[in-house]
């Protein structure tokens, strides 16, 4: 993008259409099990938030998209993510080997159990 987003729409509606199925397929499915998020744009990429917080990020890359739904979700689902390159707080996947809605589903309840829990 050349140009930063100033919502999420703008973001996604600037990205390859392949990428932008993909990150539609993730936003979707989060907003359908959290139904009370709020879309906004944080550190330049796509942000869902509950209660105030950041839920999760979202973004595509020229090799591979990110998915990033806390740290705490990824340490403790490490072995269902095991195929997948992680760092502390994200999750790289592609076109050919996306996200499977149950993980994302698992990941984004992990967060929401800690922000309920007032992790910080």
């Amino acid at each position: 993008m050349a140009e930063k987003a100033k919502n999420v729409e703008e973001y996604l509606n600037a990205l390859d259409p392949a990428y932008r199925t993909e990150l539609e397929r993730i936003r979707a499915l989060v907003t359908q099990l959290v139904p009370d998020t709020e879309e906004t744009i944080s550190y330049g990429m796509p942000t869902l938030k509950y209660k105030n917080r950041a839920l999760v990020y979202f973004t595509a890359s020229k090799k591979h998209m990110s998915f990033y739904p806390s740290s705490w979700a990824i340490k403790e689902l490490k072995d269902q993510l095991k195929d997948y390159k992680t760092t502390e707080h994200s999750v790289q996947f592609t076109l050919d080997k996306s996200l499977p809605s149950r993980l994302i589903e698992d990941l984004v309840r992990v967060h929401v159990r800690e922000i309920d829990a007032n992790r910080q």
